[in-house]
């Protein structure tokens, strides 16, 4: 009887023991979730400032652009100037080269 109660003491520490190291495997396993939830906010958001950031580059304006834009700008204008020019003095005839 005294062998009978020694092995069930014996099975009772070694049920203690493993529903120790249970609870702390669970435990673990527990903040190792709420890591991994962390973590995939984090690259969530690192997913989007990235997104962010290439189409940030897409639409930015240089200084070089803004001058070229400009230019042209000042070009077309230059060119419209003379083309109104052209059209004033040819129309100041007597108006026989229009045709209706």
């Amino acid at each position: 009887m005294k062998s009978f109660e020694a092995k069930v003491r014996q099975v009772l520490a070694q049920f203690r023991v493993l529903k120790q190291e249970n609870a702390d495997l669970y435990a673990e396993l527990e903040g190792r979730d709420v890591e991994i939830k962390k973590l995939q906010a984090e690259l969530a958001q690192s997913k989007n400032d990235y997104n962010n950031l290439k189409l940030a580059k897409m639409i930015e304006i240089s200084d070089a652009d803004i001058k070229e834009s400009k230019m042209k700008i000042t070009r077309l204008v230059r060119e419209i100037n003379k083309c109104i020019s052209i059209l004033s003095t040819g129309t100041e005839d007597d108006g026989s080269d229009i045709k209706e």
